[in-house]
């Protein structure tokens, strides 16, 4: 299926004529024979657009509840059910209803191009994610609606529709856009002369961008890689949108990257979704999204920045300002010590100074952590008053509170946490064991100097506690997700069916995520029957979910809870994927707000990408192993084309010339060359005829369309009655060596098919008046029948191939007919449908001996 064509008209501010010159565009189409629909547009109640929608076909709009309020939307299952060649969806950047299947507009027409439609749409320059702080700073004025920029710049068109602002202004004061009492609040506010003017310039700036990317599109990126630091300040959005816009002007890599401390605590579920909005954000803006966990953030950030190559590095830095005392370096400073050679730019953060200031007052509350080392340093005063009645030394109390101080900080790898234990510890000691005794004053200078250093002693204690903390849990994150991929990969490895791949696949989710999995294949776009890992099935497997995973997988898309498309549903539907090739969806059942964490993600993804190239490889195995029975059918076609040409050529010619002769010479042949002339069509007749039922016996045996009817048979009568259908038998001597009493159970027409084949075989290889022997005997529950001959033999290097099809060898026949070599293939088909084996070996002293078995059958004689 073709994609669909997207054409935006493109303007600076409302009133330019963007719905207008769409309409006009739309009916140039129909007027070319197109099939065009207005889908939704947005009249304004102004009389010339209006005009213009009469005689396009209009379609009905989807009511939707919105906070009790009837709401019109578009109707895209409408629309895709109409399928037509050209739709009108007006406002790109429009949000719709919460209850919609998309969030946002741009995706709705997003899924219309997939089908194949082409869409006409508008949009105004500050609907434009990257510009949006820069219009902002301009207008004053902050747009909620707004589209990606990948939107803009890969549709295949973009029509400018401007006008100049005075004539714009003048527009507005007549009424043409607006109600007039709303038109003077605008041109107050955002419809200034100097706003509007600033707007064209940066609409028409980005028209000119979008050409020159375009024009770049092709040429490989170059060595650039733009890394942007992210974080839940408010304003870290305006810091993506600066490095998404110096990584299309320098037409490079772009990475994101989230370093996540061990002591975040106090984020917030606030910060937590604002951080979830950023990673989106970046993401949409073509980010590649990375999270790294570590105590020393710039630490992090270099290394990263290192093996990842990046060469400019965007972080926002806010206006704390440095502490009189004991200053400590910046993380901007402490980033540039430690990877020199990158280029770091600074954007100013103030909205980071506000949350950090809430962040250090929110610090001073309690935690649980906080208070379990109270707990621990009160156990810890106690037990240093029982050493002291013991007799033991200040020294061993001291001890005793630099280990609890060590122990407390091995719970909670927060900062502030350990600060605070090692000044309580102090404090303790001071009051319990320093004279005067339980008080906070100190007499002698060697006590504020032991005190000074065992404040010293447990906060690097902590400090180090908290350090070896974070990098255990670091490496126990890495050792987990190794762990949980490299299981997934041993088990994914001999998998031959695909159901078993999901089946593991489910499993590892299962004991990853503690929560129930649905999983459907899917191909040739159609998708099989869901299947519930744990509880829920009724819940999960209803038509609604079935309908977010299978649009999931036809648009090879994330879906369903936590997610802005399809977002009611139950699950969180994610494509089984290879690239562009979906071979499957799986669901997680999500509670209602749920998301997963940037951990679990990374391992759901990647478990996702083992089972896609498990099921890769199915697919590639199949498809080889069908191209080889292919490869294989072609060569047995050419085989029976070659032996049609040339074998059957002979007998045919015959039996056409002798059947010509008799026509002819009729009335003058004598009564003896008449006979043998028919004799001779008699004979060439039945070896077509052998010949033909060899082959469709072969064929039918290898496709399984035969069945074998098994039957008690005397073997003796057998041979018997198989040499009665052998012909030239005359010219050769045939004995029969065997027990008159040994019965087998076999297919009778089959097993006389195998003996008239090999006989036959002997017959045409050997010279005439020689001796073939037909010999059998009972060898466990198997009678073993041999087929002798005194021919020339069979080399050893040929013996492997007789049994081949069509393999002829280069034996000369009698009759000088070439044999098909059908007759040994066929032999082995009908020995192995029966359970036995053939093979060929040597006679002594010349000749070859044919050797195959069948089932024996015990008979009781005097029953």
């Amino acid at each position: 299926m073709r994609k669909g064509h997207l054409k935006i008209f493109f303007g600076y501010a409302a009133g330019v004529g963007k719905t207008y010159s769409m309409l006009v565009a739309a009916r140039e189409a129909k007027a070319l024979g197109r099939d065009v629909v207005i889908g939704y547009v947005e009249p304004h109640d102004r009389a010339q657009t209006l005009a213009l929608m009469e005689g396009l076909e209009a379609l009905p709009k989807r009511q939707y509840q919105e906070n009790g309020v009837a709401v019109e939307e578009f109707d895209l299952d409408g629309a895709l059910a109409r399928d037509p060649d050209l739709i009108l969806v007006d406002e790109m950047a429009h949000t719709n209803a919460s209850s919609s299947r998309h969030h946002k507009r741009y995706k709705d027409i997003e899924e219309l191009l997939n089908a194949g439609i082409d869409v006409y749409t508008t949009v105004n320059v500050q609907h434009l994610e990257s510009l949006n702080d820069t219009i902002a700073a301009i207008t004053n004025v902050r747009v909620r609606e707004r589209i990606l920029d990948s939107s803009f710049d890969e549709a295949d068109q973009v029509e400018l529709v401007d006008i100049e602002p005075e004539e714009l202004l003048e527009r507005m004061k007549a009424g043409k856009i607006y109600a007039p009492a709303q038109a003077m609040q605008a041109m107050d506010n955002f419809f200034t002369l100097d706003h509007l003017r600033a707007l064209r310039e940066i609409a028409l700036r980005r028209c000119a961008e979008r050409v020159s990317r375009l024009q770049g599109a092709s040429a490989p990126k170059g060595d650039e890689h733009i890394l942007v630091c992210l974080s839940s300040s408010p304003s870290n959005e305006r810091i993506i949108r600066t490095a998404a816009r110096m990584a299309a002007a320098f037409k490079a890599r772009f990475s994101a990257v989230y370093v996540q401390r061990d002591d975040e605590e106090w984020r917030g579920q606030e910060n937590e979704k604002r951080l979830e909005n950023h990673k989106r954000l970046a993401q949409q803006l073509g980010a590649r999204i990375e999270t790294l966990y570590g105590e020393d953030i710039a630490e992090q950030i270099a290394t990263f920045s290192r093996l990842s190559h990046v060469t400019k590095i965007v972080l926002g830095r806010s206006a704390v300002s440095k502490p009189r005392f004991f200053p400590s370096p910046t993380l901007t400073e402490r980033l540039i010590g430690q990877a020199p050679d990158l280029d770091v730019y600074i954007i100013p953060d103030k909205a980071g100074y506000k949350a950090q200031k809430k962040k250090l007052f929110r610090v001073m509350k309690p935690t649980r952590a906080l208070l379990k080392s109270v707990l621990i340093l009160a156990f810890v005063t106690i037990a240093g008053l029982a050493l002291e009645m013991s007799g033991f030394p200040k020294t061993a109390i001291l001890t005793t509170y630099v280990l609890g101080v060590l122990f407390a900080s091995t719970l909670s790898a927060s900062a502030f946490n350990g600060l605070v234990t090692s000044l309580v510890a102090v404090l303790l000691f001071n009051f319990a064991f320093t004279p005067p005794r339980y008080s906070f004053h100190a007499l002698h200078a060697g006590d504020f100097l032991t005190l000074a250093l065992m404040f010293a002693a447990a906060l690097l204690t902590s400090r180090m506690a908290q350090k070896i903390r974070s990098s255990a849990e670091s490496a126990a994150r890495s050792a987990f997700k190794t762990k949980v991929l490299l299981e997934t990969n041993q088990l994914l490895q001999s998998v031959e069916e695909e159901d078993v791949v999901f089946e593991i696949g489910a499993a590892q989710l299962r004991q990853l995520l503690d929560c129930p999995i649905v999983t459907y294949a899917y191909a040739k776009r159609r998708i099989g029957h869901g299947r519930v890992y744990g509880e829920g099935k009724e819940l999960l497997l209803t038509p609604n979910e079935r309908a977010v995973a299978y649009w999931c997988a036809t648009n090879n898309k994330h879906a369903g809870a936590s997610t802005d498309t399809l977002s009611s549903a139950k699950c969180l539907y994610l494509a089984v994927r290879l690239n562009e090739k979906v071979y499957g969806v799986v669901g997680i059942a999500m509670d209602e707000g749920a998301r997963l964490d940037p951990l679990e993600q990374s391992i759901v993804l990647s478990v996702l990408g083992e089972c896609a190239l498990a099921l890769e490889g199915i697919q590639s195995r199949a498809e080889k192993e069908q191209a080889r029975m292919l490869a294989k059918n072609e060569q047995t076609r050419a085989n029976l084309l070659r032996a049609i040409s040339h074998d059957l050529r002979t007998p045919l010619t015959s039996i056409s010339g002798n059947a010509s002769n008799l026509l002819d010479n009729e009335a003058g042949m004598d009564e003896i060359t008449r006979r043998q002339t028919i004799e001779d069509i008699y004979e060439e007749s039945n070896w077509l005829i052998g010949l033909v039922e060899n082959l469709l016996a072969i064929t039918r045996i290898e496709e399984g369309k035969v069945a074998l009817h098994p039957t008690l048979e005397l073997f003796e009568e057998l041979v018997e009655e198989a040499l009665g259908h052998i012909r030239h038998n005359e010219d050769h001597e045939i004995a029969t060596d065997g027990d008159p009493f040994l019965f087998v159970e076999a297919d009778s027409r089959l097993v006389m098919q195998v003996l008239v084949n090999l006989v036959d075989n002997a017959i045409k290889y050997t010279p005439s008046g020689s001796r073939i022997e037909i010999a059998w005997r009972k060898e466990g529950e198997r009678v073993r029948v041999e087929v002798k001959d005194e021919g020339e033999g069979i080399p050893d290097a040929v013996k492997a191939r007789v049994f081949e099809r069509f393999y002829c060898g280069d034996h000369e026949i009698v009759d000088s007919r070439r044999s098909l070599g059908l007759g040994l293939s066929l032999c082995e088909s009908i020995v192995h449908a029966h359970g036995g084996s053939i093979e060929v070996k040597d006679n002594v002293p010349k000749g070859s001996v044919f050797t195959f078995t069948l089932p024996y059958r015990k008979v009781d004689l005097h029953e």
